[in-house]
């Protein structure tokens, strides 16, 4: 279930969450107030267990039609990670920084959940984004993600930059002081 909680920044120790909620409507209210797109949309497809990147892209191109319509995102791709990748320390580490990106960063989850992080002004937003969650963070938003120590999701990636997904590290630890998906 999609989950919003809203952390004022702590300026000593941890805070508890001004805001938690499971209900779709009052997400999509409280992230568009701050800039942030969210939608529910139907995860039609149940994808095979070991479904290549073209296959979840083919699977899904009416939903990536109707995003690239806008002619906003022409390059599209597929992640999906699960609990026996190679490299899903490697990438949770890196996902878990702080950044920024000079492009939109929009995902459509079609499986499995992630938790977007989102440094906005004074508070954190933490997203648990879950299958049918479509994300839209403008460019230049500070953020991380944790996918968690045993990930489990397949997100289609929508981009406005050919080389796809390219990060801008702050350095700061704010990651750090607050909960991870586990």
């Amino acid at each position: 279930m999609s989950q919003l909680q809203i952390f004022p920044i702590p300026t000593n120790g941890s805070a508890l969450p001004s805001l938690s909620s499971d209900n779709p409507a009052l997400i999509g209210e409280a992230l568009a107030a701050r800039g942030i797109g969210f939608e529910r949309w139907p995860a039609r497809v149940e994808l095979p267990a070991h479904a290549e990147p073209a296959a979840i892209l083919a699977a899904y191109a009416p939903e990536i039609a109707r995003v690239q319509a806008s002619g906003t995102y022409p390059t599209v791709d597929a992640i999906r990670l699960t609990p026996d990748h190679p490299e899903r320390l490697a990438l949770r580490q890196k996902f878990l920084a702080e950044h920024t990106h000079s492009e939109d960063e929009v995902r459509f989850f079609v499986e499995g959940c992630g938790l977007f992080c989102l440094h906005i002004g004074e508070e954190v937003l933490q997203v648990r984004c879950e299958t049918g969650d479509f994300l839209r963070v403008p460019s230049g938003t500070k953020h991380w993600f944790d996918m968690g120590s045993a990930p489990q999701f397949t997100a289609i990636r929508f981009f406005d930059n050919p080389s796809g997904w390219v990060a801008e590290f702050t350095g700061d630890g704010i990651a750090e002081r607050f909960p991870l998906l586990d």
